[in-house]
């Protein structure tokens, strides 16, 4: 924002100035009001992200030790042919609008069965990992979509704040300062003209009675 213009101390230029006040200190108090629902939206944002984390984590873990068990009873050779039968995974995501950003809301991440002839996996071990694996790559897109949703919002909270505290600390009180000059002048000018009427005024009384 840049400085505001010097105004004219005129009745039109005071008009002005007070207008725009009010127009800042409204654009302010709504800058405020978007401040609590952005705040409030990116805490909830937050725990759900540290919540997506700790279960991806816990989720990737599980499915890492029952891949570890599969492997040391097949060998790694039960990978390929567990992989061939699973086509590959999707991912959704819905979108909702905060105070105007757009924002992930849900994301869900979807894979297909086992097609009919392919072949089964080789020991039980494979049948929990492929479970296991299932479930930490839902986990993961859930936290991946928490993530992007708490950064978009995250920067936006910082430009509002950014916004209204230059407002606030800055445009506000250079505005409130022209019009308090604007008022001085007007105010001065007033007075200087009440006392050239009133001399103006004693001057003819003046006049007009030595002419009698």
């Amino acid at each position: 924002m840049t400085a505001p213009p010097r105004v004219p101390p005129s009745r039109a230029g005071r008009l002005h100035l007070r207008h725009r006040l009010t127009v800042a200190r409204r654009g302010a108090d709504l800058l405020e009001q978007k401040l609590r629902i952005l705040r409030a939206r990116h805490e909830h944002l937050r725990r759900a992200e540290e919540s997506g984390a700790r279960h991806w984590h816990e989720s990737a873990e599980k499915a890492d030790t029952w891949l570890l068990r599969a492997v040391l009873l097949g060998g790694e050779s039960v990978l390929d042919s567990a992989a061939a039968g699973v086509g590959p995974a999707s991912i959704a995501v819905v979108e909702t609008v905060t105070m105007g950003v757009r924002h992930p809301s849900e994301v869900t991440c979807s894979v297909p069965d086992r097609t009919p002839t392919s072949a089964p996996p080789a020991n039980t071990a494979l049948i929990h990992a492929e479970a296991a694996f299932r479930e930490a790559l839902r986990a993961a897109a859930e936290y991946a979509g928490a993530r992007a949703a708490r950064r978009i919002l995250e920067a936006e909270l910082t430009r509002t704040r950014r916004r209204a505290r230059a407002l606030r600390r800055h445009w506000i009180p250079r505005l409130e300062s022209a019009l308090a000059r604007v008022e001085l002048a007007l105010e001065q000018a007033e007075h200087e003209d009440a006392v050239r009427r009133r001399w103006a005024a004693r001057t003819r009384e003046g006049g007009g009675g030595g002419g009698e």
